[in-house]
């Protein structure tokens, strides 16, 4: 018995091995990308459009009813959308999934 279970097991293993590596993340292929692909951290709204463009659009701002919440700004471009808090960026997220990523999906206007 034990000389048929461990081949099979092996195989077994090997098949969801193959199944689980197919599925990659958004947040490893983000980490992958060249970050100058992204506006970076501290960057102003006009430093962003200068190098950038304008962006594809802008969402409604969300926050500023209390002093320590301020406004938040999201400018969508066809791969990323940016944060900023104020006028400046905060971060800068991929939004555009390939077929066989998990992950989120682009942002509703």
């Amino acid at each position: 018995m034990n000389r048929i279970a461990r081949p099979l097991a092996f195989a077994l293993l090997l098949a969801t091995a193959g199944a689980a590596s197919a599925d990659k993340l958004l947040i490893d292929r983000t980490r992958q990308e060249n970050m100058a692909a992204m506006p970076a951290r501290g960057m102003t709204m006009a430093q962003v459009e200068a190098r950038y463009g304008a962006p594809s659009g802008k969402l409604d701002p969300r926050g500023g009813q209390k002093r320590q919440w301020p406004t938040i700004n999201r400018w969508t471009y066809p791969s990323f959308v940016v944060y900023f808090e104020k006028n400046k960026v905060i971060d800068a997220v991929a939004v555009q999934a390939a077929p066989n990523e998990i992950g989120p999906k682009p942002a509703i206007r």
